[in-house]
C-alpha cells in the first residue's frame, strides 16, 4: 500500500482528544500547510479529522506536525465556527493550503441553525460584516443588493412582519451599528411557527450581544451632507401669466393679464411685482448636514456577557430662513444586552433599548406650499424703506409691528394669503415632535438534560411603549398689504393694510399625541440530539403577541401553538414538520382555530459517492418545502361576520308619523362562515458552491396562492342591498378573493483573487408573476375583467392624441367626461358603442406597487492591502406609473403650473404638442388614468460607494488603539433612467438628496 507524505502546518492547531487513529502498522511521516481564515488569520483549536470522524492524533516535532496517512483517505479540518475544509489525499499531493471560511449561524423561527442547514425560502445577511465597508443609518438599508427576492416587500406580497431579537417592532427602532444579522425568512415553512400575521414574510433583526473576550470599546463618528438631486420646476410669475392667458382664450373666456403686467413681473420691482422662487438659494442651503456618533461596549467571560451601545445623531435641513433655519432632528438611543449563566442549567437573557427623538420645525408645511402657491400671490417681506415717510398710519403700523425682520421688512400678505409659509417660519412660533421608545424584553433558557438528554426549556417576555406629540407655540402675526404708487417717479409704498394681529399668548399647546403598547410572549420546548449521524430536533412553541394603539378600540393580536420536528442525517438528508395552530378571534367561535402544515425535505448531492471527490461542486444542496398557512390579514377589522345596524338621529326617513327623525341602517350581513385566508405555497431552493467557493449560488423557485382574501359579494346582490344614502348595505363579507404568484430568486456570488486583490460581486435579483384568479366581478365586456391579470395591475383608456378641431370632435364617439375642446386627449372607443366611458378602459400594464416584476441589486467588493471599495447598486424593470397622480402634471382650474405646460396645446404648435390644452375649468376628460399619463419605471441607481482604510496594526503598536479605519462613501448617487427627472422629484415634500459622508471607526 502507497502512502503519501504531507506537511500541514497549523498555526494554533491541533490538540488531541482520543487515542491515535492506525489505518495500519504507519511509520511517521511528515504533515505541513496552513490553516487560516479567509481573513487570513490563524485559526486557533482546530483538528483534523478522518472521514469516520475519528480525531487523528498528531505529534510536534521541531515546529512541525506529523501523521500517517493513507492516500485516498477523506480528511478533514474543522474549526468551531468555520465551515470544515475537505480533502482527499492524492498521490502527488505534497503540499495543503487550507483556508476556512467562517460558518454562520442564522436565527431562524425560535432557533439558530447553521448556514449549510438552512432549508428552503430564507436568505441572511451578516449585517456587521457589511457595516465595515458600507456604513449607513437604517436597518433595512441596502438589503435589495444583498438578498435575492426582497425589495420593499417578499416576493412581491404585503407588508412584512419585522422582529427585532423576537419581538414585534419598526426596523427603524434599530440602527445598523446595533445589528448582528438580519434573517429573511421568506417561505412559508420558515414563517408558519410565528402564526398568521407572518402570513406575508419575516424580517428578524437579531442584535448584537456580548461576546466572551477581553473588554472591547469601539467608537465611531461621522459627518455628512446631505445635497438635493432635483427640485420641481414651476413657471415664474410672468410666463404664469402668459400661459395661464393662453388658458382663458381656450377657454373663449378674455384675458386676464395684461402685456404690462407681464412686462413688470418679468423685469420690475421684486417687492411690487412679486416673482417668488420657492427653490431659491435666498430661502434654502445648498445642503443639510448630517452628525451621528456611537460608543460601543463589549465584553464578559463565561458566566457573564454584556453588549451595550449609546447613540446620538442630528440632521438639519435645507431651509435657511426664520425659525426654519433651526430646523432639525436628535435622536438618541441606548442599547443594552446581557447575557448571565445563573447555574449550570439555567441562564437568563435581558435586553433594553430607549429612543428619545426630536423633531424642531415651524407651523407651516413649507414644500406643500411650494408646489401650490402661484409666485405671484404676495409678497413675503415688505422694505420699509419704501414706504413713504409722509404715511403716518404706515409708519405706525411699522413703529407696532412685533415681527419686523432684520430690523428692515414688514411680513407680506393679503386677504387670500392671510397666512403662509414665509411668515409663519419667520413669527408663527415653532413646533416639536416627540418621540420616546422603551423596549424591554427577557428571557430564561432551562437545560433539562437532567430528565431527558437533549432537552430544554426557552421563555422570552417583552413589553413595548412608544409614545408621540407635538408641542408648538402658536404665534399670531399680522401681515401687510401694500398699495404701492410711482408718484416720486419711482416704486413706493402708498399705504398699508395690516391684516391679523401680532399675538403671542407664551402658551405651549400640545397634539397630535400617539400611544402604543405591546405584549410579546413565547415559549418553547426543545428536543435536540444527536446519534451517531442521525440528528434529531423537535420544538413545542406558544407563541403570540398583542399591540394596543390609541385611538383604536380593538388590539391588533397574534396567538398561536407550533410544533417543529427535524431530522438530518450526516448533513445530507433532510425532513423538517412544522405545524401552527393559529387564532384569530376576528372571525366566529367555531372559525377561530385553523392548523397550519408545512413539509420540508433536503438532499445534498455533494456528499453522494457521484459528487463527492469533485473538484468543481464544493456544495449542492436541494430543498423542497411545501404548507399552508392561514392567516386573518385580510380581515381588516373585528365582527366581520355579524350583521351590524346602527340607529342614528337624522333627517333622512321616519319609521311612523311624526316628528320622529330616526333612521336603521344596515351596515354589513352576516356571514358567520367567513374564516381565515389561506397561503398555499411550494417552493424549491437550491444551495451550491464551485470551484473552491469562487462561485455560490443561492436560489428559491416559489409558487403561493392566497385563497379566501376578504371582500365583500357586492356583484352577487341585488342592488337593491346596498343604498349610497344613508350609506347601508345588507352585503356581507366573505373568503372570495384568490391571487396567484410565482417567480424565482437568486443570490450569485463571484469571489476571485487577482494578483494581490481579493475581488467579489453579488448578484441579487426577483422575478415574480402575479395573477388575480379569482374576484367578485360582473362586467359585459371581458377585457375589463381584473381575473386573469396582474394583483397590480393598471386599467384605463387608450389614448389617439388630441383632438383637432370641431369637425374632429364632432365625427369621433361621444366622451362621458365632460365637454371637450380641440386640444383635449381623444380616447379610443374599444366597445364601438359610439360613446367614450369608463366601460373603453382597458389593461394597461403593471403598477408595480408591490414591486416591479424584475428586480435586483449588485454588490461589488475590492480589497487591496489596507484599503477596501465597495460599492452597492439597484435596479427594476417591468412596472408602470402614471403621472397624472401628481399635481404635477394634473395642472387645470387656478393651480400652480410647473414647466411641463410649456409645450401645452395650441392651434399654433397642435403638430408637436405633448401636453393637453390649458383651461381654468375642471378637466374632467384630460387627467383620467391613460396610456397618455402612463410612463416606465425602469430605473438602475448607483446606490452606495465606500472608500475604506484600515490603518497597519504597526502603526498602533506602541498606542492604546487596537484597530483605527477612516472611510469615505456616498449614498444615492446616480439613477439612470429614460425617466430620471421624474423619478428623482418629490412634489410637496422635501427633495431627495445625495448623501456624502466622512467617519472614523477606532476599537481600544
Amino acid at each position: 500500500m502507497r502512502y503519501i507524505q504531507l506537511r500541514i502546518v497549523l498555526c494554533f492547531l491541533i490538540i488531541a482528544f482520543s487515542p491515535t487513529i492506525s489505518f495500519a502498522q504507519f511509520n511517521k511521516i511528515d504533515v505541513s500547510g496552513i490553516v487560516s481564515s479567509a481573513e487570513g488569520k490563524p485559526i486557533v483549536g482546530a483538528s483534523l479529522v478522518s472521514e469516520k470522524d475519528n480525531i487523528l492524533t498528531v505529534t510536534d516535532s521541531n515546529g512541525k506536525f506529523l501523521v500517517n496517512v493513507p492516500i485516498g483517505s477523506r480528511l478533514s479540518v474543522v474549526a468551531k465556527g468555520f465551515t470544515a475544509k475537505r480533502f482527499t489525499v492524492s498521490s502527488n499531493q505534497n503540499d495543503i493550503n487550507l483556508i476556512l471560511s467562517k460558518e454562520n449561524t442564522v436565527q431562524v423561527a425560535f432557533k439558530k441553525v447553521n448556514e449549510r442547514d438552512l432549508s428552503s425560502g430564507i436568505s441572511f445577511v451578516d449585517v456587521e460584516e457589511v457595516l465595515n465597508k458600507s456604513y449607513s443609518t437604517y436597518s433595512l438599508d441596502g438589503m435589495q443588493s444583498l438578498v435575492g427576492g426582497f425589495n420593499y416587500n417578499i416576493w412581491g406580497q404585503g407588508g412584512y412582519l419585522v422582529l427585532v431579537d423576537g419581538f414585534p417592532r419598526d426596523p427603524g427602532s434599530i440602527l445598523p451599528v446595533e445589528i448582528d444579522q438580519i434573517s429573511f425568512l421568506k417561505g412559508v415553512n420558515a414563517i408558519a411557527l410565528y402564526g398568521s400575521r407572518a402570513a406575508q414574510g419575516v424580517v428578524y433583526i437579531t442584535s448584537k450581544r456580548g461576546k466572551v473576550q477581553k473588554q472591547q470599546i469601539s467608537v465611531r463618528a461621522n459627518a455628512g451632507i446631505d445635497v438635493p438631486k432635483r427640485y420641481a420646476k414651476y413657471l415664474g410669475s410672468a410666463e404664469y401669466m402668459s400661459y395661464y392667458n393662453q388658458a382663458l382664450t381656450n377657454d373663449g373666456l378674455p384675458t386676464l393679464y395684461s402685456d404690462e403686467d407681464i412686462f413688470n413681473h418679468a423685469s420690475g420691482n421684486e417687492f411690487r411685482y412679486p416673482n417668488v422662487d420657492y427653490y431659491s438659494s435666498k430661502y434654502l442651503r445648498e445642503f443639510s448636514r448630517r452628525y451621528d456618533a456611537n460608543v460601543e461596549i463589549n465584553g464578559g467571560n463565561e458566566v457573564a456577557r454584556y453588549f451595550t451601545i449609546v447613540n446620538f445623531s442630528n440632521n438639519g435641513n435645507l431651509l435657511n430662513f426664520g425659525e426654519a433655519a433651526n430646523n432639525q432632528t436628535t435622536r438618541f438611543n441606548a442599547r443594552g444586552n446581557v447575557d448571565v449563566a445563573i447555574n449550570d442549567f439555567i441562564s437568563a437573557r435581558l435586553g433594553i433599548n430607549a429612543i428619545y427623538s426630536n423633531s424642531r420645525g415651524i407651523n407651516a408645511n413649507y414644500w406643500q406650499s411650494a408646489a401650490t402657491i402661484r409666485p405671484f400671490r404676495y409678497t413675503p417681506l415688505i422694505p420699509i424703506d419704501l414706504i413713504e415717510a409722509s404715511d403716518e398710519a404706515s409708519q405706525l403700523l411699522i413703529r407696532n409691528s412685533k415681527n419686523l425682520v432684520d430690523g428692515r421688512f414688514l411680513l407680506g400678505g393679503n386677504q387670500l394669503e392671510m397666512t403662509n409659509p414665509f411668515a409663519a417660519a419667520y413669527a408663527g412660533g415653532n413646533s416639536n415632535f416627540i418621540s420616546r421608545q422603551f423596549q424591554f424584553n427577557t428571557g430564561v433558557d432551562a437545560n433539562l438534560n437532567s430528565f431527558m438528554k437533549g432537552l430544554s426549556l426557552h421563555t422570552d417576555f417583552g413589553i413595548d411603549y412608544d409614545t408621540q406629540y407635538s408641542t408648538s407655540f402658536n404665534n399670531g402675526y399680522a401681515v401687510y398689504n401694500p398699495t404701492w404708487n410711482t408718484f416720486a417717479g419711482f416704486d413706493q409704498i402708498g399705504s398699508l393694510q395690516k391684516i391679523n394681529d401680532d399675538t403671542r399668548d407664551g402658551i405651549e399647546n400640545l397634539s397630535n399625541s400617539f400611544y402604543r403598547q405591546v405584549l410579546t410572549f413565547s415559549t418553547h420546548l426543545d428536543y435536540k440530539r444527536q446519534i451517531e449521524k442521525n440528528n434529531f430536533g423537535a420544538m413545542f412553541i406558544v407563541n403570540g403577541f398583542q399591540r394596543s394603539t390609541s385611538g383604536q378600540y380593538f388590539k391588533e393580536s397574534n396567538a398561536n401553538l407550533g410544533l417543529n420536528m427535524s431530522y438530518n442525517f450526516d448533513g445530507k438528508y433532510y425532513a423538517e414538520f412544522n405545524q401552527a395552530i393559529v387564532h384569530s378571534a376576528r372571525f366566529a367561535e367555531s372559525k377561530r382555530m385553523m392548523p397550519s402544515p408545512t413539509l420540508t425535505l433536503g438532499w445534498r448531492l455533494s456528499e453522494e459517492n457521484f459528487l463527492k471527490n469533485s473538484t468543481t461542486v464544493d456544495n449542492l444542496k436541494l430543498s423542497f418545502s411545501a404548507g399552508i398557512l392561514h392567516t386573518d390579514l385580510s380581515a381588516n377589522n373585528y365582527y366581520l361576520y355579524q350583521p351590524i345596524f346602527s340607529q342614528t338621529d337624522g333627517q333622512w326617513f321616519s319609521w311612523r308619523d311624526g316628528a320622529l327623525n330616526r333612521s336603521t341602517d344596515a351596515r354589513q350581513g352576516e356571514n358567520f362562515d367567513l374564516t381565515f385566508a389561506q397561503r398555499r405555497e411550494i417552493n424549491a431552493t437550491i444551495d451550491a458552491s464551485f470551484f473552491k467557493g469562487m462561485i455560490t449560488l443561492n436560489s428559491t423557485f416559489y409558487r403561493n396562492q392566497m385563497r379566501g382574501n376578504i371582500d365583500r359579494l357586492a356583484n352577487r346582490a341585488p342592488n337593491y342591498f346596498s343604498n349610497g344614502f344613508p350609506a347601508s348595505s345588507f352585503v356581507s363579507w366573505s373568503n372570495v378573493n384568490n391571487d396567484d404568484r410565482s417567480g424565482i430568486d437568486f443570490n450569485i456570488n463571484f469571489n476571485k483573487k487577482v494578483g494581490a486583490v481579493d475581488l467579489s460581486l453579488g448578484i441579487t435579483g426577483n422575478y415574480y408573476h402575479s395573477r388575480i384568479d379569482k374576484r367578485d366581478e360582473v362586467s359585459e365586456f371581458d377585457y375589463q375583467l381584473r381575473q386573469g391579470r396582474p394583483i397590480d395591475n393598471i386599467f384605463g383608456l387608450k389614448n389617439l392624441g388630441f383632438y383637432v378641431d370641431e369637425a374632429d370632435i364632432a365625427n369621433s364617439p361621444v366622451p362621458a367626461f365632460g365637454t371637450v375642446k380641440p386640444g383635449d386627449i381623444k380616447y379610443q372607443d374599444v366597445n364601438g358603442d359610439g360613446l367614450v366611458n369608463a366601460q373603453d378602459e382597458v389593461f394597461l400594464g403593471k403598477a408595480g406597487f408591490n414591486g416591479a416584476p424584475l428586480f435586483g441589486g449588485l454588490n461589488f467588493t475590492a480589497k487591496w492591502k489596507n484599503f477596501t471599495l465597495f460599492a452597492m447598486a439597484t435596479a427594476q424593470f417591468g412596472a408602470y406609473a402614471m403621472k397624472n397622480q401628481s399635481a404635477y402634471f394634473n395642472i387645470d382650474g387656478t393651480d400652480k403650473y410647473s414647466v411641463n405646460v410649456r409645450n401645452s396645446w395650441t392651434f399654433e404648435n397642435r403638430e408637436t404638442a405633448t401636453f393637453p390644452r390649458l383651461t381654468t375649468f375642471t378637466s374632467d376628460n384630460n387627467y383620467r388614468n391613460s396610456d397618455f399619463w402612463m410612463y416606465s419605471t425602469n430605473r438602475f441607481d448607483l446606490s452606495r460607494i465606500q472608500i475604506s482604510f484600515d490603518f497597519p496594526k504597526r502603526i498602533l503598536q506602541s498606542t492604546f488603539v487596537n484597530e483605527l479605519s477612516a472611510y469615505l462613501n456616498g449614498a444615492n448617487l446616480l439613477t439612470i433612467s429614460q425617466e430620471r427627472e421624474l423619478m428623482e422629484l418629490n412634489i410637496g415634500g422635501a427633495p431627495q438628496t445625495r448623501f456624502f459622508n466622512l467617519g472614523l471607526k477606532a476599537s481600544f
